[in-house]
Parts: C-alpha cells; structure tokens; sequence
C-alpha cells in the first residue's frame, strides 16, 4: 500500500492523519464559543464564507488540556458535507509512505485507542495512524 499522509502534532505527540482526508491547514483567527455544546467542541471559526465547527482534539481524546489554550493551527476535514476544523499543535509535513498498516502493539492512554487506525513507519519512526472521523465525534462516542 502506498499513501499519502499528514504529520501533524496533537499533545506532544507526532501523529499521522490519511492526507486524503485532509482538505486543507489553516491559522484560524477568531474563535466564537457555543453554549451548551459538548466539552470537545472548541466553537465555531470562518473560514473562506464557510463555517467551520471546531474541535479541540485535547478534550476529544480525554487529555489534560493545560498548555494548549491559544491553539491556532487546524486542519480542515469533512463530514456528511460538513466542514470541521481539528486543532493541533503543529503541522510537519506530507509525505508518501509504503508499507502496511500494523496492529498498534502498546496500551494507549486517554481517547487514542478509540481513535487509532493502527501504526505506520514513517521513516525511522512508527507514527500513530488516527482516524479523523473518530476525532470529530468526541469521547461521547466511547459512551454510547
């Protein structure tokens, strides 16, 4: 298998995301918070006369939030038609990889095993591979 993914960084951690699901990397500038929406919804952002629903991905794997107040950095993905931005620490880079998907072998803490596709080398590292998808329903989902 050949892909193209996005490194990116969420709480500390280098993470791959399948490119194909990415749209595109944006700073967002301005954040609105909604009432009453679920603990993994940031707000809402503007981005090109589209509204973008934005996910904090701390609080959507169950992390420790402190330090990552002021994030700026999303990626922009969609769902049922629906634009959704995923804030992240930093975006590194694109790159093509080949190889199969492996089984993760480790225990994971937090919402990462509900969102993790398996492992991928990349290079001399073997990256997380995480599904978008799951990051966007929150832990929630985990409950249901």
């Amino acid at each position: 298998m050949t892909e193209l993914i996005l490194i990116v960084t969420i709480a500390g951690e280098r993470i791959a995301i399948p490119a194909a699901d990415v749209e595109s990397v944006v700073e967002l500038e301005a954040l609105i918070p909604v009432p009453r929406a679920a603990p993994h919804i940031a707000g809402l952002a503007a981005l090109r006369s589209r509204v973008l629903t934005v996910i904090d991905c701390f609080a959507s794997l169950e992390l420790n939030a402190a330090g990552h107040e002021g994030l700026k950095k999303a990626i922009i993905v969609e769902a049922d038609g629906h634009p959704y931005a995923l804030l992240v620490d930093s975006v590194e880079d694109v790159m093509e990889v080949a190889g199969e998907v492996r089984p993760v072998r480790t225990s994971l803490k937090g919402g990462w095993r509900r969102v993790a596709r398996g492992m991928i080398e990349v290079g001399p590292d073997l990256l997380l591979l995480v599904d978008s998808q799951s990051l966007l329903v929150g832990p929630t989902a985990q409950a249901a």
